[in-house]
C-alpha cells in the first residue's frame, strides 16, 4: 500500500496563532513513515512548509506518488500539538486540493483528537486519528478499507455525514518507535534554531524528543487528549537518532518533550558529542549539580514555567529574596509540592 504523508504549506496570514511560524521537522510523519516502511508499505513525506511548496505543488507531488491513501496533519509539527493554529483554513485548502484522487484522506493532529466530528466535517476528510497517530496509521495500512471503522482510535465520516467514533485518543509505545532517519537534504533545509536566544543560528537545526507526556497536570496545558501519559524513549534510540542528524550537519537540537526531566545518563552521553540544544522543563525538578551538568551537556535554551506557587513556596521565595547578598541563597530550591494541579498524578 502506498501512503502520502502531507504537512501543509502553512500560511498564517490573518491568523491569531502565537506559536513559532518557522518550519520544523514533522516528527509524527517521520515516525509514521518508519512504521509503514517497516511493515512493507511505501510512504512519502510531502512537507509543503519545509520544501516551500504551494498547495498546487503539494498536489503535484502527491499526484506523482499515486498513493492509496493520504495523511494530512492539522498542526505544523508535534511541537505545536499543544498550541496549534486554532483555525483549519490551511488544512482545509490542502484536503480540498487532494480530493481529486478519490483515495481516503486521513487527518491527524490535535483538532481531530479533541473534536473529531467538527474536524472531519469542516475538512471534508474521511478519517480522523484520535491521539498519537503513528501506530494507528500502521494498523489502518494492514486493515482492509471496509474494516477501518473497527480500528481503535479513529473517527470515520459516514456517507450520510454522521461521524462514528471507535475508542478514544491513543498513546504510542515509545519503546517501539525507531530512531528517525532524515535525509541530508531535509536537514540542510532546516536552518531554524527553535528558541535559540544566545546567538544567531549557525548551521542546520533539528527537533527530536527523548520522551512524551508529562506526569504533572497543570490546568493551562492542553495535553489530556494526546501526548498525555509520560513515556521515555530508550537511550540508545535517542542517541542513534541524534547522531544521524549530526552526521547530516545538524548543529542545534530542540527537544520537544512536554517536560524534559533530569536524566543524568542522557546528559553525560551528550557531553562528549559537543552539541547545543534547548529544552522545556520545570525548574524545581533540577538540583544545582544537575543544572551544571545540563550546561556542560550543551543546553543553550530553557523554557521553564510554573502555574502558581503554594503559600509555602511563596514564603520560601520571599525568604530567599530578602537574604543578605552574601548569604547561602544557593542552597534554596523551589518547593517540591507546588500548586495542587501541578503535582504528579
Amino acid at each position: 500500500m502506498k501512503w502520502a504523508l502531507v504537512n501543509p504549506s502553512w500560511s498564517f496570514d490573518g491568523s491569531i496563532y502565537f506559536g513559532c511560524r518557522d518550519p520544523h521537522l514533522p516528527l509524527e510523519l517521520g515516525y509514521t513513515r518508519a512504521l509503514l516502511e517497516a511493515a512493507g508499505h511505501e510512504a512519502e513525506i510531502v512537507d509543503g512548509q519545509l520544501e516551500g511548496l504551494s498547495t498546487e505543488g503539494i498536489r503535484s507531488r502527491v499526484e506523482a506518488a499515486r498513493p492509496d491513501a493520504v495523511v494530512v496533519t492539522t498542526a505544523p509539527s508535534y511541537l505545536f500539538w499543544r498550541c496549534p493554529p486554532p483555525e483549519l483554513r490551511v488544512p482545509r485548502e490542502t484536503v480540498a486540493a487532494l480530493r481529486w484522487a478519490g483515495v481516503p484522506i486521513v487527518v491527524v493532529g490535535p483538532h481531530g483528537s479533541t473534536t473529531p466530528g467538527p474536524t472531519l466535517r469542516k475538512l471534508e476528510a474521511d478519517v480522523a486519528v484520535m491521539g498519537e497517530c503513528e501506530e494507528v496509521i500502521a494498523t489502518l495500512a494492514r486493515t482492509p478499507r471496509s474494516e477501518w471503522g473497527g480500528v481503535t482510535g479513529v473517527a470515520i465520516r459516514e456517507p450520510d455525514g454522521r461521524v462514528r467514533h471507535n475508542g478514544g485518543p491513543q498513546a504510542a509505545d515509545m519503546s517501539a518507535l525507531p530512531a528517525l532517519r532524515w535525509s541530508a537534504e531535509t536537514v540542510q533545509r532546516h536552518a531554524h534554531h527553535h528558541h535559540r536566544f544566545d546567538s544567531p543560528p549557525e548551521g542546520p537545526g533539528a527537533e527530536m524528543e527523548t520522551s512524551r507526556g508529562c506526569p504533572y497536570h497543570c490546568t493551562f496545558c492542553a495535553k489530556d487528549n494526546y501526548r498525555d501519559k509520560y513515556r521515555k524513549r530508550p537511550l540508545a534510540t535517542t542517541l542513534a537518532e541524534l547522531d544521524g542528524l549530526r552526521e547530516h550537519g545538524a548543529r542545534y537540537f530542540y527537544f520537544i518533550d512536554e517536560i524534559f526531566l533530569p536524566d543524568e545518563a542522557l546528559l553525560r552521553a551528550l557531553v562528549p558529542r559537543k552539541i547545543q540544544f534547548g529544552v522545556q522543563t520545570r525548574i524545581d525538578l533540577w538540583s544545582f549539580e544537575l543544572l551544571d551538568l545540563l550546561g556542560e551537556a550543551g543546553c543553550r535554551s530553557i523554557e521553564a514555567g510554573v502555574e502558581s506557587i503554594s503559600p509555602e513556596g511563596r514564603a520560601r521565595w520571599t525568604s530567599a529574596a530578602s537574604s543578605p547578598p552574601n548569604s547561602s541563597a544557593r542552597s534554596f530550591s523551589a518547593p517540591s509540592a507546588a500548586c495542587p494541579s501541578c503535582r504528579p498524578r
